[in-house]
């Protein structure tokens, strides 16, 4: 499993339940690394996709405790347990983890690489990613030039986990 996720220097993730800024080139990252595969996503980032609906070509997996909660279109798993005989269905596709907070806390374990939007500022923020410089067991393995969109600087990293 992967993580996609765009951090600021606090390693805030977003606020109010949605993303700290809209970066155009980190938008259309995401959209062509995960068109063809698999997002595993909670219920919140779910219903920050426009019109509350999954992003068109991809599978989507919803974490959720909310029994009761339906959507079009996904699959859903009530624990971590039942994840792996869910991904099973999607044969050979590559899965994405894409949010929000607990979700990426809960998999981060469970993934191998960290594709990290980074952006050169601090935003005010309520939900964080676990800074990944900080944790022994990932490390740096690819960093991207810095990049600017409508004044926001930012590069593209890789982390990978340690063998």
């Amino acid at each position: 499993m992967n993580i996609l996720v765009a951090v600021d220097n606090q390693w805030g993730i977003g606020k109010d339940g949605d993303l700290l800024r809209r970066i155009s080139p980190d938008l259309k990252r995401f959209r062509e690394m995960t068109t063809g595969n698999v997002l595993i996503l909670g219920r919140k980032t779910l219903e920050s996709f426009p019109n509350k609906k999954p992003l068109p070509n991809r599978d989507h997996i919803v974490l959720t405790k909310n029994l009761e909660y339906e959507a079009e279109g996904v699959t859903f798993c009530h624990n971590i347990e039942d994840l792996p005989r869910a991904l099973k269905g999607f044969g050979e596709k590559e899965v994405f983890v894409a949010g929000g907070g607990s979700v990426y806390k809960q998999l981060l374990p469970l993934c191998d690489k960290a594709y990290v939007t980074k952006i050169q500022d601090t935003f005010p923020a309520d939900t964080y990613f676990p800074n990944l410089d900080e944790l022994p067991e990932w490390e740096v393995v690819e960093e991207g030039e810095v990049q600017e969109d409508n004044g926001l600087k930012f590069s593209f990293v890789l982390y990978q986990k340690k063998k």
